[in-house]
C-alpha cells in the first residue's frame, strides 16, 4: 500500500474534494437537526405510525426477496444457459432505474390495467396499487437486486466441490443447498439481506407512484419526510436523521461484506496454532524400487485393457468392513457383501472398467490425461464425460443422480465443510441417508477412532493439520457406506512426513474395504503401497491396466516410465534395433525381438547408463556425445541429465556416485560421452 506521504498531489486534491462533496450534505443533516426537540418529533403519532408501517413493509419486502432472490442468485452463480447475461441485466435494472420509472413499470405490470394486475383483480380479487401489499411489492422490486447481486458474488466464490462432495455422500440437491451451501455463504447472505432491508426501508419513488401516500396504509417514513418538508422542515430533518443513522449502522455492521466475498473464507490453521501438532510416526516410506520389482500378489491377474479382460479374482482383505452394511437407494435390494465395479465411460475420457471387489486401483497419467474426469464421470458430475454403463455388484446406476449412486468422493483438499465439526462432517453422509442423529454420531465417532483422530471429533476443519483433515475426510467418505470410493490425489497437499503417516492409515483401512477404490496419484510410492492394480490414462484413453510390478517391468507409456525413474524413448522396431521418434538409432538385444515396424518403447534404468570423459572403446553398442544439463541428489547418488546432439536421444538420465562425478568433472555445461549396453534396453511393444 502506498504511504500517505507518497500520494501524488494531483490525485490527493480531487480525492479530498470528493470526500467533502459526499460529507457536506450529511453533515448538513447533523448540524441542522433540531436536537432539542428531536425526541418529541420522533415520537409524534404520525411518525410512529409511519415507522411501524416502514418496518412492516421492509420486513415483508425482505421476506419476499429471500423467497425469490436466493434461488435466483443460485441459478445465476451455478447454471450456464443462453441469455444469462441478459437475465443479469434484468436483475440489476431496478437498481439504476429512476424510482418513478420503477413505479410506472409496476403500474403497467401489476396495476388493474397491467399485464398481470387485471388477472389478479378479476380472477382472485387481489388489488395491489394503493395498498400495503402494493408498498411491499414496490419495496421488494427495487431492493431485491441488492440481495441477488450480493449472494451471487458469495456463491461464485464458493467452490462447487463442497456441494458435489455433499452429493457424493448421499445428500440430495435441496439438502446440500440448505446444509452446506447456505451456511457457507451465510455472511454474504446476511450482507445481502441487510442491504436489501435498508434499501426497502428507504424506498420512496416507486412506492409513491405505485402505492400512493395513504396514512396508515402506504405512508412509510420516506413518504413522511416528503410530507413534512411541506409543513415542518425541522420534522423532515429529524426523520431523515433517523433514516441516515439506520443506513449508516447497516453499512458499519457489514464491514466490507458487500458482494459477499468474505462469506466463503475457509478457516486455516495458523502455524503453531491448535490442531497443528503432528501425529506419531506410523510407518516408514516403502522402497519404491523393491515394491515395483517384486510381484507380491497384492492384486489379481490383470488382462488386456479391454472390457472383460480385467483381473479375474479379488486380492486379499476383501471381507466386509465394520459398518459396511449397505445403504439406501442404489444399495437396496439384497446387495452382496462385496461390490465389483463394471463401467463404460464415454466422452473426453473413454474407457471400460471391470474391477473385482476389494481391489484398489491407482489411476496415473500426465496432467490433463483425464484422470479426474474419469472420477467425475463415474459420479455423474461432469458434462465432459459420462458413465453410459455403471454397475456396482447390482442394478444399473448410470441413470441415477449422484446422491443415489453409492459412490463416495474425496477431492484433493478433502473439502471438509468448514462450518461443521469433524464429528458432524463424518456423520453427514449417514444423516443424509436418514440414519437417526444419535446413531449417526456414534458410527461417525467409531470411524474417527479407527483412523486415529477420535480425540479431534469436536474440532472444526480450520483447527486440524493437513494429515488430520485428510483422515477426517476419509472417515467421512467411508462412513457414508459407499460401494465405490474415489480418491482424487488425497495426499498431494501434504508434506512428505505427514504423507507417509496418512498413507499408512489409508492402506490399513483399504485392506478391509469391500468395494472398489480408485485413487488418482502422481506418486509412484502411493501406486506401489496402496494399489493392487495400476490404470494408466493418457489423452482420455486407457494405455495400460496391470499390476504395479508388471507396469514397472513393461511400461507402455513414456510418462509412466519416467514417473518410475526410468529413461523411455518411443520409436519403431527396425533390423534388430529401435529408431526413435527423435531420429536416434538404438541397438537392442530383445529376445524374441518384436517384428519390424512394431511401435515400441525403449526403457533403460538410470543406473544402466554409463558416462565417460572421452569416447569409450569397450563393448557398448550405443554411445553418443552429450552435454550435462542438470545434476540432482538422489539418495546417496547423483542423477545427471544429459542432453544429446543430432542422431542421439534428446535427453537421458544417468545415476552416478559423487566420487564418479568428481572424477569425471561433471558440471552443468560439461561435455560427456554416454553409453548404454544393448542388453540393458528393454523393448516394450505398444
Amino acid at each position: 500500500m502506498t504511504p500517505l506521504r507518497r500520494i501524488p498531489l494531483a490525485l490527493a486534491g480531487p480525492a479530498l474534494l470528493a470526500v467533502a462533496f459526499l460529507l457536506l450534505p450529511l453533515a448538513g443533516v447533523l448540524v441542522q437537526a433540531p436536537w432539542g426537540t428531536l425526541g418529541e418529533r420522533l415520537t409524534a403519532p404520525a411518525v410512529r405510525e409511519a415507522l411501524g408501517l416502514s418496518l412492516a413493509v421492509s420486513g415483508w419486502a425482505l421476506a419476499l426477496s429471500l423467497l425469490l432472490g436466493v434461488p435466483l442468485a443460485w441459478v445465476l452463480a451455478r447454471v450456464d444457459f443462453p441469455g444469462k447475461a441478459l437475465l443479469r441485466v434484468v436483475v440489476m435494472l431496478p437498481m439504476v432505474l429512476p424510482p418513478t420509472v420503477a413505479g410506472v413499470a409496476l403500474l403497467r405490470g401489476f396495476g388493474r390495467r397491467g399485464l398481470l394486475g387485471g388477472v389478479l383483480a378479476d380472477r382472485f380479487g387481489v388489488t395491489l396499487p394503493f395498498t400495503t401489499a402494493g408498498a411491499v411489492v414496490a419495496a421488494a422490486f427495487v431492493a431485491m437486486p441488492f440481495l441477488v447481486i450480493s449472494l451471487e458474488g458469495a456463491l461464485a466464490g464458493l467452490h462447487p466441490r463442497y456441494e458435489e462432495t455433499a452429493a457424493s455422500l448421499g445428500a440430495g440437491p435441496l439438502r446440500a443447498f440448505f446444509t452446506v451451501t447456505v451456511p457457507m455463504v451465510g455472511p454474504g447472505l446476511v450482507a445481502g439481506a441487510a442491504l436489501c432491508w435498508a434499501r426497502a426501508l428507504g424506498e420512496f419513488g416507486a412506492t409513491i407512484t405505485f402505492a400512493g401516500n395513504l396514512p396508515g396504509t402506504t405512508q412509510t417514513l420516506p413518504l413522511q419526510v416528503y410530507l413534512l418538508l411541506q409543513n415542518d422542515p425541522e420534522g423532515a430533518v429529524s426523520v431523515s436523521l433517523l433514516l441516515l443513522v439506520t443506513a449508516t449502522a447497516v453499512l458499519i455492521a457489514l464491514r466490507g461484506r458487500w458482494l459477499g466475498h468474505a462469506a466463503v473464507r475457509e478457516a486455516r490453521p495458523a502455524p503453531g496454532g491448535p490442531g497443528n501438532e503432528e501425529e506419531p510416526e506410523a510407518a516408514g516410506t516403502p522402497d519404491v524400487g523393491a515394491g515395483l520389482r517384486k510381484g507380491d500378489g497384492r492384486g489379481a491377474e490383470a488382462g488386456a485393457a479391454q472390457r472383460g479382460a480385467g483381473p479375474g479374482t479379488a486380492g486379499p482383505g476383501c471381507g466386509p468392513d465394520e459398518g459396511e452394511d449397505g445403504a439406501p437407494d442404489a444399495r437396496r435390494g439384497g446387495a452382496p457383501a462385496s461390490w465389483p465395479l463394471s463401467a463404460a465411460v464415454r466422452g473426453a475420457t473413454a474407457l471400460d472398467l471391470d474391477v473385482p471387489a476389494g481391489t484398489t486401483v491407482a489411476v496415473v497419467g500426465p496432467n490433463g490425461a483425464g484422470k479426474s474426469t474419469l472420477l467425475r464421470a463415474l459420479l455423474g458430475l461432469t458434462p465432459r464425460a459420462a458413465a453410459t454403463e455403471l454397475r456396482l455388484g447390482g442394478p444399473e446406476l448410470s441413470e441415477l443422480p449422484p446422491h443415489r449412486r453409492g459412490i463416495a468422493w474425496v477431492p484433493q483438499d478433502g473439502a471438509l465443510f468448514p462450518h461443521l465439526t469433524a464429528l458432524a462432517n463424518t456423520a453427514y453422509g449417514l444423516r443424509a441417508r436418514g440414519v437417526p442423529r444419535a446413531a449417526a454420531r456414534a458410527e461417525a465417532h467409531r470411524r474417527l477412532e479407527r483412523l486415529g483422530v477420535g480425540a479431534l471429533a469436536h474440532r472444526r476443519p480450520g483447527q486440524l493439520s493437513g494429515g488430520q483433515a485428510q483422515r477426517v475426510a476419509l472417515a467421512r467418505a467411508l462412513a457414508a457406506r459407499p460401494r465405490l470410493l474415489l480418491l482424487d490425489e488425497p495426499l498431494a497437499a501434504l508434506d512428505q512426513t505427514t504423507r507417509a503417516r496418512v498413507r499408512h492409515a489409508l492402506r490399513q483401512h483399504l485392506a478391509t474395504f469391500p468395494g472398489v477404490c480408485l485413487i488418482v496419484t502422481h506418486d509412484p510410492v502411493e501406486a506401489v503401497s496402496l494399489a493392487d492394480l495400476v490404470l494408466v490414462v493418457e489423452e482420455g484413453r486407457l494405455v495400460q491396466y496391470a499390476e504395479p510390478a508388471e507396469v514397472a517391468r513393461h511400461p507402455r507409456s513414456p510418462w509412466v516410465a519416467r514417473m518410475l525413474g526410468r529413461n523411455a524413448w518411443p520409436g519403431t522396431v527396425r533390423d534388430g534395433g529401435l529408431d526413435t521418434a527423435g531420429g536416434a538409432r538404438l541397438v537392442t538385444a530383445a529376445d524374441p525381438a518384436p517384428a519390424d515396424g512394431t511401435a515400441a518403447l525403449a526403457v533403460v534404468a538410470p543406473e544402466a547408463v554409463s558416462l565417460h570423459a572421452a569416447r569409450p572403446s569397450g563393448s557398448p553398442r550405443n554411445m553418443w556425445p552429450g552435454t550435462v544439463r542438470e545434476l540432482a541428489a538422489h539418495g546417496a547418488r547423483l542423477r545427471v541429465l544429459v542432453a544429446g546432439g543430432a542422431g542421439a536421444p534428446a535427453e537421458v538420465v544417468a545415476e552416478v556416485t559423487p566420487a564418479a562425478a568428481a572424477d569425471l568433472g561433471l558440471a552443468e555445461g560439461a561435455g560427456v560421452w554416454v553409453s548404454v549396453k544393448a542388453t540393458e534396453i528393454t523393448v516394450v511393444p505398444l
